[in-house]
């Protein structure tokens, strides 16, 4: 199934971790390293933006038969009334490699 991710776009006195996601496109790999310093290597299949009140929630975390990662953060112009963003941009990606960690393959 899916490992999620969730990031801020920005704050109130910088950009965040998330803040670029909007530029990533199809075909692009991400690479996340895990505790146990093994690498799985996702590709990304879209980047889709959705309205908040249309968020597919069953498609980012709904089950799926292989390895998949989501990332998602806000979208959207930003809404100075509100103090929020309209929409979510999500990055859907499969895992396509596994890099074992350096001490598994000694």
């Amino acid at each position: 199934g899916p490992a999620i991710i969730l990031g801020h776009v920005d704050s109130k006195e910088r950009i965040a971790a998330f803040f670029y996601l909007s530029k990533v496109r199809p075909g692009d790999r991400i690479e996340i390293v895990r505790a146990d310093r093994s690498t799985a290597v996702f590709e990304v299949d879209s980047v889709e933006q959705f309205a908040k009140a249309d968020f597919p929630t069953g498609r980012v975390y709904g089950h799926t038969p292989e390895a998949t990662l989501r990332l998602v953060t806000c979208g959207g112009r930003y809404n100075t009334k509100t103090q929020s963003y309209p929409d979510n941009v999500v990055v859907f990606a499969t895992m396509v490699d596994f890099i074992p960690s350096p001490s598994a393959r000694r």
